[in-house]
């Protein structure tokens, strides 16, 4: 079942009525008229839910005679509400895209001409900058600090803030005087 078919089956069982209305088709197939009667509805009530529960695919119809008769697609309940929340959603690609762009966006607005303009307030910001900056440092090369504070000096002059605020992201790991980059 995909992420779509799950919601419109969310969706549509929602609601009292419709829920009496799949109760009623689980005894037995009925008509709009008979369940209308049953469940105390006007036709036009039932013929309304018997709908949103047809989009669902909760429910599905078939001509006899004179009437159409509506059952309940057991299959659609056979799944577990677990397996459906577990499955891979395309909003994983979306929501990767999201964030690749509002990263990008941070680096536009806090950097100019490769230099860090202002160090940011919000966490979230200062970490993308911060990783951005680590970039130009080997991973898992130890620098000693005097060499590190000429690299974080060519992006900003506070170039103590910056060292102090990559080892407390862990990005950088302070070990007898030597700074080695971890991420």
């Amino acid at each position: 079942m995909t992420e779509e078919q799950a919601l419109k089956l969310f969706k549509g069982l929602a609601d009292r009525s419709r829920l009496q209305i799949l109760k009623s088709l689980l005894e037995e197939d009925m008509y709009v008229e008979r369940l209308a009667q049953r469940l105390e509805l006007t036709p036009a009530t039932v013929s309304f839910h018997l709908k949103k529960l047809m989009d669902a695919g909760a429910v599905s119809s078939r001509r006899e005679q004179y009437y159409t008769m509506y059952s309940i697609n057991k299959e659609v309940f056979q799944c577990r509400i677990l397996d459906i929340l577990g499955e891979k959603s395309s909003d994983a690609q979306r929501q990767q895209e999201r964030e690749a762009r509002y990263r990008q966006r941070v680096l536009d607005s806090f950097f100019e001409y490769g230099r860090l303009k202002a160090i940011p307030a919000q966490r979230k910001k200062e970490r993308i900058c911060l990783e951005e900056i680590a970039k130009e440092l080997e991973l898992g090369r130890p620098y000693p600090e005097r060499e590190l504070n000429q690299v974080l000096l060519r992006f900003h002059q506070d170039y103590c803030t910056l060292r102090r605020d990559m080892i407390s992201e862990g990005i950088l790991r302070r070990e007898e005087g030597l700074y080695t980059r971890l991420v």
